[in-house]
């Protein structure tokens, strides 16, 4: 996996205000608006056919856009049923394999829901499912980081102890911090400057440096309930204390990429990125 220069900032999918909506026009939009990364979105299945993969290899390279994958929502490693599970796989490894054609860094996913069962023991299930990917994607030559996301409802696998375990055992996998899931999930906590420095803390101390040069990070405004996330917010019509959390990635200097998965996606991408490149620490 190459090494990220610095903290970069992108959309969550092809910009809103991209003239035409294909994905290569994305990265040059993207590149003209100020921002240098963007997440491809296979949330509805991966349907990005390898001859475009390379050709967008060549956009992005050209335009120095980072590029990273969500995978597509219907994954649950953590299914009653062997092939829902199987299904899930396949899904992971197909969009780290477009990803890898498309010359891309990282590919983030929901990794499934707990359905009421003992958390170690579905732990251990998406953990096996994860290391059956991750030979594969050796064996075939596939070297992109697999990222489990910090997940916005209690229901669901992913809180953050759970994804730096799986990172700790796994030699491919990283996490995705989505620090708005992180504040629905626990109900409006984490939203301080001391607890943000908490989870980077944490990061570092069981991962190492390489996890915070390397990391993939999720922000947006968010709407929840006792139950957890309910919807996404534009940063200023939330009470996410969005500028402190850039200052405490800038102590820390963190790098890798912070997509932006507002409703207004490039606007609060380029207001992070405004703000970042503001602060002195």
């Amino acid at each position: 996996m190459f090494k990220v220069d610095r903290l970069r900032f992108g959309t969550a999918g092809i910009p809103l205000s991209t003239p035409k909506r294909s994905t290569i026009d994305g990265i040059i939009h993207v590149r003209n608006l100020g921002l240098d990364a963007m997440e491809l979105e296979f949330v509805r299945g991966v349907n990005l056919k390898p001859e475009l993969a390379k050709k967008i290899k060549y956009v992005a390279k050209k335009h120095d856009v980072l590029l990273t994958a969500h995978a597509p929502y219907y994954i649950n490693l953590n299914a009653n049923e062997k092939a829902k599970v199987e299904a899930s796989k396949r899904r992971i490894i197909q969009s780290a394999e477009r990803l890898h054609q498309a010359g891309g860094w990282s590919v983030v996913f929901h990794a499934g829901y707990y359905m009421k069962q003992d958390p170690a023991k579905v732990y251990t299930r998406v953990r096996d499912a994860l290391k059956e990917i991750e030979r594969e994607l050796m064996d075939r030559g596939i070297k992109v980081w697999i990222r489990p996301e910090l997940t916005g409802k209690p229901t669901q696998f992913g809180d953050l102890k759970e994804i730096v375990k799986l990172s700790e055992e796994l030699e491919m996998v990283l996490p995705t911090i989505d620090f708005a899931h992180a504040h629905a999930r626990n109900r409006g906590k984490c939203n301080s400057a001391e607890e943000w420095r908490e989870m980077l803390a944490f990061i570092e101390d069981r991962l190492g440096r390489e996890a915070l040069d390397n990391m993939h990070i999720h922000m947006s405004g968010i709407e929840y309930t006792e139950k957890g996330e309910k919807r996404h917010l534009p940063l200023q019509e939330s009470d996410m204390k969005w500028e402190d959390l850039l200052r405490v990635l800038k102590e820390f200097r963190v790098k890798g990429v912070v997509i932006s998965e507002s409703p207004n996606i490039e606007e609060d991408a380029l207001l992070m990125k405004k703000k970042y490149e503001e602060i002195r620490v």
